[in-house]
């Protein structure tokens, strides 16, 4: 049996402020996603390889915060973060302030594969995709005229867009091996400081994965999400206190984060294959299946 959830950000989006539409649009965007990943599960293949593709997936759709239509810098660039991991031996490969990878979550594949490291940022991290021949692209690649006016409406402290403010991307998985992996991939902050990371490359803040427990990517305000450690928290009560996979996730967004005015979203799947997905604002884009099982696909 195998199970697999994605998501694609959480955050405030009134049903009022969403077409129809545009509502299809990200419901297809996700279907796409799910099926890369899904295909790869059927075949066999393991969890580490189906978040992977369910990631790029997302990561070449424009309408997520992800690789092309990533959030601008402060300065109108583009600063990219990702991470994967393995729960079958704890492997993990991450990536932070790229700026002319394709795919940022290939080249946090390739760190975890190819790597005596975990973790690598900036020109470092860019040098290396280099060697390990990641498609590399300019930076004005990412760039979208949304993602353009978006930075300009903040700059004039005028309302964004009519779209979703959310958008950060990532995929949890279980194999027909039941062997567990995660997948977490961003631009992170619109109008960021150049330089800043969030959770989602963080190992154990905004992806983690360990067979024994569940496997998680998270969501939302990312700042919160790296001081409480959330993903290896829910990871944490599961092996170490005992708890169901529902109840540590409840507890860590019902209860952790929306005491300290945190805002977010997560999703996680334990070796049973059970999958969560929890989040304490208006919506999360988010999509999940088991074998033999039709796929689930909800925005609100």
């Amino acid at each position: 049996m195998y199970a697999l959830a994605i998501h694609g950000g959480a955050g405030a989006l009134p049903r009022t402020q969403f077409s129809r539409e545009r509502e299809q649009e990200y419901r297809q965007s996700l279907a796409r996603a799910l099926s890369a990943g899904q295909t790869l599960l059927e075949r066999g293949q393991s969890a580490l390889d189906a978040v992977e593709a369910a990631v790029t997936a997302l990561e070449d759709d424009p309408l997520f915060n992800a690789g092309c239509g990533a959030v601008l810098c402060e300065d109108g660039s583009v600063e990219l973060d990702a991470a994967i991991m393995s729960g079958s031996d704890l492997r993990a490969g991450a990536v932070a302030g790229v700026r002319h990878v394709r795919n940022p979550i290939q080249l946090a594949r390739r760190v975890l594969e190819k790597s005596q490291h975990v973790f690598l940022v900036g020109d470092g991290a860019e040098r290396f995709a280099a060697e390990v021949g990641c498609e590399r692209v300019p930076n004005d690649y990412f760039i979208t005229q949304y993602r353009s006016e978006q930075l300009q409406a903040q700059r004039r402290a005028t309302p964004v867009l009519d779209e979703p403010p959310l958008g950060t991307v990532g995929a949890v998985a279980r194999d027909m091996r039941g062997r567990l992996a995660a997948a977490t991939s961003t631009g992170g902050m619109a109008g960021k400081r150049r330089g800043r990371v969030g959770d989602s490359p963080v190992i154990g803040a905004g992806t983690y994965a360990d067979d024994r427990s569940c496997a998680v990517s998270t969501t939302g305000h990312g700042e919160w999400f790296l001081r409480t450690v959330q993903a290896y928290d829910i990871a944490a009560r599961v092996t170490y206190g005992g708890y169901s996979l529902s109840d540590a996730i409840n507890e860590a967004i019902t209860l952790r984060l929306t005491r300290l005015g945190a805002t977010g979203g997560l999703i996680a799947v334990n070796s049973g294959g059970e999958i969560v997905m929890q989040y304490n604002t208006p919506a999360m884009f988010r999509a999940c299946l088991r074998s033999g099982e039709p796929a689930t696909i909800e925005i609100y």
